[in-house]
């Protein structure tokens, strides 16, 4: 064995120890415990929850309470890292013993923590069982959430973590960074994140969703405007009765519905793929700077007829169809 290498391994071998040394000292200072609450309420309370890094989930439960199961965890360095006040095992005790739940008849507010040596190293996640009725707030900074089963309103956040929603009412939903899925939404879905998908499946309402970077899925079974776009993903929305704006920077579109309003349509980048009813009357208006167009729909044109662009009435006029795509193909079908 080279003296070089004999070299390198003494220098190696402290840092490997004190790295050792450190990793058993933070688990040494690992705590975790729990705590639970039944609160008496209204049959549609207001609930505000907030769990910094942990998860919250929501589910229905009795028409009359509120069932709160929480775990509390906390952590943090020791020796000469230890950055001093209570212990992770005292602040677990801490929180245990006066957990972050208040009442004011049918308000109700957990997981609000104002002491700096409670809240330091404390990750709390919740499960929460409610009236089905309730009106629900929920944020996270980076833990995800599950809501089910809710029909009053409903507002998730996170800073960077996964949002799913099933069996509720109405939703607005936001990400800094993560997907949005909802399932049965029974009013108004409006939903937007900075890096992540939306999947937003049997709406009965009115759409709202904007991504930044991500693809939209959106099937609407009521009726009401729908507005999606995304900066850099594709956007498959199907269902629509009434207006429609939709718009994507780089990705295809596929739309399908029926024109009980304007439909404005763009995409920078992608091809335009639209399915309507084969009775469908609207006035056209399409142009592509660099694809072909491809109409199954009789059409009654307007001034001159070029490779990129078309203008006209089709089955006697209607809805404006709007359509603009800078690279790629249009094509506008009769449904089956």
């Amino acid at each position: 064995m080279s003296r070089r290498f004999l070299s390198a391994a003494r220098s190696i071998a402290p840092a490997l120890l004190i790295l050792t040394l450190l990793s058993a000292a933070a688990q040494a200072q690992t705590a975790a415990g729990a705590f639970q609450r039944t609160l008496t309420v209204g049959a549609s309370p207001a609930i505000e929850i907030s769990a910094g890094a942990g998860r919250i989930d929501i589910r229905p439960g009795a028409p009359d309470r509120v069932e709160i199961s929480a775990e509390v965890r906390a952590g943090e360095w020791t020796g000469w890292f230890r950055r001093g006040g209570l212990s992770a095992q005292e602040r677990v005790r801490q929180v245990e013993a006066s957990p972050p739940v208040e009442q004011s008849g049918d308000t109700v507010r957990i997981g609000y923590v104002a002491d700096d040596d409670r809240r330091h190293g404390v990750t709390i996640s919740y499960v929460l069982t409610v009236p089905p009725a309730s009106n629900i707030v929920a944020r996270t900074g980076s833990g995800s959430q599950q809501v089910e089963g809710v029909s009053g309103r409903v507002e998730t956040h996170s800073g960077s973590g996964s949002l799913t929603l099933r069996a509720v009412g109405a939703v607005r939903a936001s990400a800094g960074s993560g997907s949005i899925t909802a399932d049965r939404v029974e009013g108004a879905f409006h939903a937007s994140t900075g890096s992540g998908s939306i999947r937003a499946l049997d709406v009965a309402g009115p759409v709202t969703a904007k991504t930044s970077s991500g693809g939209i899925e959106v099937v609407q079974t009521g009726s009401g405007a729908v507005d999606v776009s995304s900066s850099s993903g594709s956007i498959s929305v199907r269902g629509v009765r009434g207006s429609l704006q939709a718009s994507t920077s780089s990705g295809g579109l596929t739309l399908q519905g029926e024109l009980a309003g304007d439909w404005r349509v763009s995409a920078s980048s992608g091809s335009v793929r639209i399915a309507l009813p084969p009775a469908q009357g609207f006035e056209l208006d399409v142009h592509t700077g660099s694809g072909s167009i491809d109409v199954d729909f009789p059409v009654t044109v307007q001034g001159t007829v070029g490779r990129r662009s078309l203008k006209g009435s089709a089955q006697g006029g209607g809805p404006l169809l709007h359509v603009r795509t800078s690279s790629g193909g249009i094509a506008i079908q009769k449904r089956t």
